[in-house]
């Protein structure tokens, strides 16, 4: 059973997804349960697959996705991000619709460290003048 398999790492804020490509029937799984079941909403689940949708191929992959960190958003976004890179891997004829739909760009945004001597990351303590 020597199948071809196309693999993708993808990063979102803290999150990290190891990414699995598998010529299949179009099943998505993340840690091992059915998309359905893992992201809470509509909207991450549309998230995961937009560079599937983008690409037309749907229906050509079985995906298997090991999460961990963040929240859902950023795990979402993480395992995007991985499979648009495990997609070049594949095809690399898709990398400008992908490219030019920001799917590759990892999102470099994370959360500010809190600094000494402020209440938070930015936010001062309340100033009196007394």
């Amino acid at each position: 059973m020597s199948e071809t398999e196309f693999y993708g790492t993808g990063r979102r804020k803290t999150a990290t997804a190891r990414v699995f490509l598998r010529p299949g029937t179009g099943a998505v799984k993340v840690n091992d349960r059915d998309i359905d079941n893992y992201f809470p909403s509509d909207i991450l689940k549309m998230v995961v697959r937009q560079p599937l949708v983008l690409t037309e191929t749907v229906e050509k992959f079985d995906i298997v996705a090991t999460v961990e960190g963040g929240g859902f958003a950023g795990q979402a976004g993480a395992v995007r991000h991985g499979i648009s890179r495990a997609l070049l891997l594949f095809d690399a004829a898709l990398r400008g619709r992908l490219k030019s739909a920001g799917l590759l760009t990892r999102d470099p945004r994370k959360k500010e460290r809190k600094k000494y001597g402020l209440a938070g990351a930015r936010k001062r303590f309340q100033f009196s003048k007394r």
